[in-house]
């Protein structure tokens, strides 16, 4: 049976936390409004660095496309501190938002993609094999600022030393790791779990295809275009998500969602990507019944904090 929650002031409010591009919500995520609505929840999409909002007014702040923070993250995790009922919580985004928590992960023994990393200042060339690599932000949402470099093309080498020198000269730290090429036929999976009465619980899983086609070309708007599908998840993925989400630091109690993002390795396992527990999307348009999962664990929150 549905566990209505009731908030002392009446009818809950909750926040989907959204940016100024998307002040209506991504089209996904508005598939959520009815089934909230169905459980007596008030939910309303509100710009994250909109100053005249009052966020204590709100019985749940759900992050959900904030996806301009890339560039201002110093303040977009003081304002997520800031922010009472926020889920997920402010000490989550502030780990989750630099991706610099694959290399803990990695040592708690997840398969991740190999990782090196350049600060800014660092000088970096390009390595002397001539496989493909991936050049990307530490801090970055929707692939912004990524790009695919095949070193052995001379012209290639350039630009992807460019590309490191553009990020360091803006202070940010740079991710290099080799291209998977797994991912141009079995594409990259995302698996998806959202908060239940016991716990966070696999929901569903997509098919993204392959995104990343050459070096980056520049600014091209919050996010790269995707090509999603429906997916079954297959047991050895399930098996590296949940022992990613074992690691998870306070564990996964306190979480409303999170997103697994898995490519086989060169060995066929899968390994991890991304882990996304900030912002990620959550692709309810592809699974039969995930919007009202969604909604069942915003329900689930709201009654812990009734």
């Amino acid at each position: 049976m549905t566990n209505h929650y009731q908030s002392t002031r009446g009818e809950p409010r909750v926040a989907l936390v959204t940016c100024t591009e998307l002040v209506d919500l991504d089209p996904d995520d508005r598939l959520v409004l009815a089934p909230l609505a169905a459980r007596g929840i008030a939910a309303e999409a509100v710009v994250w660095d909109d100053a005249d909002v009052d966020w204590s007014s709100y019985d749940l702040v759900v992050l959900r496309s904030p996806w301009d923070y890339a560039l201002r993250r110093d303040e977009f995790v003081a304002w997520a501190s800031s922010v009472p009922a926020l889920v997920n919580p402010a000490e989550v985004v502030r780990w989750n938002t630099d991706k610099r928590y694959l290399a803990e992960l990695s040592a708690a023994g997840v398969p991740t993609v190999p990782t090196s990393w350049v600060g800014p200042g660092e000088s970096w060339l390009p390595p002397a094999d001539t496989g493909e690599y991936v050049i990307k932000p530490a801090v970055s949402a929707g692939s912004q600022d990524t790009g695919r470099y095949d070193l052995a093309d001379p012209e290639h080498r350039q630009l992807a030393a460019a590309h490191v020198r553009r990020l360091s000269d803006a202070r940010r730290v740079t991710m290099v790791q080799p291209y998977l090429t797994a991912v141009d036929t079995e594409g990259e999976t995302a698996l998806l779990f959202l908060a239940g009465p016991d716990g966070l619980a696999f929901s569903h899983a997509i098919r993204k295809g392959p995104m990343l086609t050459g070096p980056d070309p520049g600014p091209d708007g919050l996010y790269k275009a995707e090509e999603i599908t429906a997916r079954t998840a297959a047991p050895a993925q399930l098996a590296v998500a949940e022992k990613t989400l074992a690691v998870v630091p306070g564990g996964t109690a306190q979480l409303l969602y999170a997103r697994v993002d898995l490519i086989p390795g060169p060995d066929g396992a899968p390994v991890l990507v991304e882990l996304e527990l900030t912002e990620p999307s959550l692709f309810l348009g592809y699974a039969d019944g995930a919007p009202d999962r969604l909604a069942e664990a915003v329900t689930t929150h709201l009654a812990r904090r009734g």
